[in-house]
């Protein structure tokens, strides 16, 4: 078994907890989904939330999907000037079987335009 990174991004409507938790829950439900994640398999995720982004922890979401005993980590993302404002990023680190080329990482919103190639 090796543990894999499964990566994720959104764009959030506006700066209050109600926006970040639900964009973030749908990214999260999204990406279980796409690569039927067990909870128990995921080693950690990192969660990276854009400077103009600070009403709430991305890693709400995640709690309230009852995820209480994986570790999770927000910060922040660099402020690359010209980046897309109102993102938020995730990295899960997930034990698996799968190859490197199985995983599907998920993009929404206008975080689509982040990797075109894998959206």
């Amino acid at each position: 078994m090796s543990c894999r990174g499964v990566r994720g991004a959104t764009s959030v409507e506006a700066n209050d907890p109600q926006s970040i938790v639900a964009a973030t829950r749908a990214l999260l439900e999204q990406m279980v989904a796409a690569n039927d994640l067990a909870v128990e398999d995921i080693a950690s995720v990192t969660f990276t939330a854009t400077d103009d982004l600070n009403a709430e922890y991305p890693a709400r979401a995640a709690r309230e999907m009852g995820w209480s005993r994986v570790p999770l980590l927000c910060t922040r993302e660099m402020a690359v000037p010209g980046s897309l404002p109102r993102c938020i990023r995730v990295l899960i680190l997930w034990n698996t079987d799968r190859s490197i080329e199985q995983i599907k990482h998920v993009y929404l919103g206008e975080a689509v335009a982040l990797r075109p190639d894998l959206s």
